[in-house]
């Protein structure tokens, strides 16, 4: 209570002194970005975002329980002021959308039947802020939620003779699917791998139109996606 107590404080303070033409924002103005979640606990949730930098919620218009530490999302905001208490910008949140975000996993003999290999309809892929986001159409589950991942295979180096990070995206229906589809997006933490010493990552996919191919990413070579372009993507059914 007394963190929500000094953040109303401050955001109320803030509200006052953002009425200077100088600050160049108004109650208003609303902007999206895709960001980065940081859980400062207790509730508490500040964001890195791909074009605004470092966002402090100074006064909140939302609730989000249940955000993760380093989950990506597409947050709406009203931006209040510039160079806030350390951080680039003060903001007031209207509306988040997180989307699943998982590690890269282990496939082993034993668990590779879990992570299945069902073809997937695999749309686009691009990496950003360190993650890599895997945009899909998703025929839906009547009851189990389906399975995303993104793993490498034990015993293999991580860093192959060519260079390259060889991951596969595995796709797990077990067997549970409806003809209706909804576009999907899940996003992959890639800080554990060792980007710096690779050429790129190349990423194997099982593609219901396409077959097994390879989709190639140069983690330098870092893409920005519009947040408004992905408004479509719904509630991602999977795991």
């Amino acid at each position: 209570m007394k963190k929500y107590l000094l953040t109303l404080c401050a955001g109320l303070a803030l509200l006052l002194s953002s009425c200077d033409d100088n600050d160049g924002y108004s109650l208003g103005d609303l902007a999206v970005d895709w960001v980065t979640v940081h859980d400062q606990g207790d509730k508490l949730y500040t964001y890195t975002g791909d074009t605004w930098g470092s966002m402090w919620p100074a006064a909140s218009g939302i609730f989000s329980p249940g955000l993760e530490d380093g989950q990506r999302a597409i947050l709406y905001f009203n931006p209040l002021a510039d160079n806030f208490s350390g951080y680039d910008v003060a903001i007031k949140p209207e509306y988040i959308r997180p989307f699943l975000t998982k590690q890269v996993e282990e496939l082993t003999e034993e668990n590779e039947a879990d992570y299945a290999d069902d073809p997937t309809y695999f749309e686009e892929a691009w990496i950003a802020a360190g993650y890599l986001h895997i945009r899909f159409l998703q025929k839906l589950p009547e009851e189990k939620l389906h399975r995303v991942s993104l793993v490498h295979r034990a015993g293999e180096p991580v860093v192959a003779s060519d260079g390259y990070i060889h991951l596969e995206y595995r796709y797990n229906t077990y067997g549970d699917t409806l003809q209706m589809t909804a576009p999907a997006l899940v996003c992959y933490r890639l800080q554990s791998l060792p980007l710096e010493e690779a050429k790129g990552i190349k990423v194997r996919v099982n593609d219901a139109r396409k077959g097994v191919h390879e989709v190639v990413f140069d983690p330098s070579d870092e893409q920005q996606r519009d947040a408004k372009e992905l408004e479509e993507i719904s509630a991602t059914e999977v795991q």
